[in-house]
């Protein structure tokens, strides 16, 4: 069930053997078998993690698949082919189990490896929080698993040990990562302190714990998790879920998220830079080092992004396309929705004067961006503009995504930038606050966060300093713009799947045909001139999400190996 094999496979590469002796009585290996664990922390968020092509993304209302083939995993998800006898993104169930057992060999060999007492206590908190974040992704995808505590089991074992409860797993982990963060050091802790040297800059620290908590006890609180799952059976809703409604689950998620803010694991703040509005939202992307990353994975210098991204103008692989419906979310840059009569929207100018992270997250028709070595030119995302042009009967959508993509940096000329992945940033935390507070009955607490967000996006104050935040809004009104807000915020870094999910608004917004623009040009002028005719269009395929696909299906393999282990729902 566990995927335990005869020996990792860190103890057991192909060319050159290892094992557990060698590993574990040298410091060196030691400490590369835990960076192994680490390694695999970000693979939720690679953007090509199905097929070098696909993740989640390509299954939301955000984005269109350049791919159909039935064997895509992300055709599979967004077409609600999958059952347990078609998971072909088993690694979703398979890496955490496997990086779990790599934690419990760790601990179960640290009081022997020849490392100082300070530094087994450490390691040791780091192991413990990576265990943590393994579960925590098995939890937003499949409800309750089995605890395994510190156990490893060996070869000649048989697993078969039933799910425990969504509460049991929820505990287990905050207790985890509260263990974790009374050792681990804070991110400004000075090294005289205890605080990490330069070269373990990365590592995980005390804040990155509190984040997590935070994170989890968001989705906990969730109407998926808080009494809303899809189980009648009583045995497995306790499983999947909380089996009744509490907001004491919400006051538990926004305490966890003040505790960062408030500084408890360190110091965290928005990257800005007021040089010209959103700067800091596009720099943030673009900069290993930064005041908001708390849980990252930083990259060698390369242009992986402009690759799976960028228009075929531009060299690259445009595998996800930004649809319409993301481009309405995003606000005027005096904060009003396009909606609001008052916001100053013109349907036949609809790119401008909108909210600066629109801009740098969407290549919309007449964008400027580097092509080859030739310095910045517009893109053309017309019908009939040639390869970047909108196609009636394609999956383009007029657009193409640029979210976290080096604007000077093209596949088809020179140059690689540096980056980290954010698998965990201030601005989450800021959004999880938000959330949870407003659904314990206090929008107006929720105030502040936003601001804040906003006034990094480069958006307007306006004259009562609200960042087009309308005073006085009631719990129902604050929740759908925070959730608007959440969405165009994090776009595009794994969590639009997931939140649709946690929120129970999958079966509306994922069963239907995104949205597109086509853009007809007045006698092909070229620019665009004020007779361009804008019209959304339906994508040429429907998105098709079930009831029981709120949780994913366990393998039936493992559900063959573990008699003991239900199924979740409706599968």
């Amino acid at each position: 069930m566990f995927t335990a094999c005869k020996q990792d496979d860190f103890l057991e590469p192909k060319t050159n053997v290892l094992v557990e002796n060698d590993v574990f009585t040298d410091s060196t290996r030691t400490m590369a078998f835990l960076g192994r664990i680490y390694s695999d922390i970000s693979y939720v968020y690679y953007k090509g993690r199905w097929n070098g092509t696909s993740s989640t993304d390509v299954a939301t209302d955000d984005a269109e698949f350049r791919y159909n083939g039935l064997g895509q995993p992300g055709v599979q998800l967004y077409n609600g082919s999958v059952t347990p006898l078609n998971v072909a993104f088993g690694e979703t169930y398979d890496r955490p189990w496997r990086n779990i057992r790599r934690v419990n060999i760790f601990l179960a060999k640290l009081p022997t490896v020849p490392l100082s007492a300070r530094m087994k206590t450490r390691t040791e908190a780091e192991a413990r929080f990576l265990r943590a974040w393994y579960y925590q992704t098995l939890l937003i995808h499949y409800g309750g698993v089995s605890l395994i505590g510190d156990k490893v089991y060996g070869i000649e074992e048989t697993i078969n040990l039933p799910r425990n409860t969504y509460a049991e797993c929820v505990d287990y982990i905050v207790s985890e990562l509260n263990a974790a963060a009374n050792i681990l050091p804070s991110v400004d802790m000075p090294v005289t302190m205890g605080g990490y040297a330069e070269q373990d800059y990365g590592r995980i620290t005390k804040g990155a714990c509190l984040a997590l908590k935070s994170r989890l006890l968001l989705q906990a609180a969730s109407p998926l998790f808080n009494g809303q799952s899809e189980a009648t059976d009583p045995a497995l809703k306790e499983i999947v879920s909380y089996p009744t409604y509490s907001v004491s689950h919400w006051q538990r998620a926004a305490d966890a998220a003040k505790e960062v803010i408030d500084g408890k694991g360190g110091t965290y703040s928005l990257n800005t830079n007021t040089a010209s509005p959103g700067l800091g939202f596009y720099e943030l992307f673009l900069k290993r080092v930064n005041s908001e990353y708390i849980i990252f994975q930083n990259r060698g210098a390369q242009r992986e992004y402009e690759e799976y991204y960028l228009p075929p103008s531009r060299g690259g692989q445009y595998n996800i396309l930004p649809t319409q419906n993301l481009v309405e979310c995003f606000p005027m840059k005096n904060g009003k929705a396009i909606t609001d009569p008052t916001s100053g929207f013109n349907p036949d100018k609809p790119y401008e004067n909108r909210d600066p992270r629109f801009g740098y997250t969407v290549i919309y028709n007449m964008s400027m961006y580097q092509l080859g070595n030739q310095g910045q030119q517009p893109v053309y995302t017309y019908e009939g503009a040639g390869q970047d042009g909108y196609g009636p009967t394609s999956y383009t959508t007029g657009y193409y995504c640029r979210k976290m993509c080096d604007v000077n940096i093209a596949p088809n000329g020179s140059g690689n930038t540096l980056r980290g992945w954010p698998l965990l940033r201030y601005a989450e935390i800021l959004l999880n606050y938000a959330e949870a507070i407003n659904e314990t009955g206090q929008p107006q607490l929720a105030y502040a966060s936003l601001i804040e967000l906003r006034k990094r996006a480069g958006i307007e104050p306006g004259t009562d300093n609200n960042y087009g935040l309308r005073p006085g809004m009631g719990q129902a009104e604050m929740r759908e713009l925070v959730r608007n807000e959440r969405r165009i915020e994090l776009a595009y870094e794994d969590h639009r799947w997931n939140d649709t999910r946690r929120w129970k608004t999958a079966m509306v917004v994922n069963n239907a045909f995104n949205k597109r623009i086509r853009i007809v040009q007045a006698n092909n002028a070229t620019p665009p001139t004020s007779r361009t005719a804008y019209t959304v269009t339906e994508s040429i395929r429907r998105r098709n999400f079930r009831p029981e696909m709120y949780l994913l299906p366990i393998p039936d393999s493992e559900i063959r190996k573990a008699s003991a282990v239900v199924q979740n729902p409706l599968y």
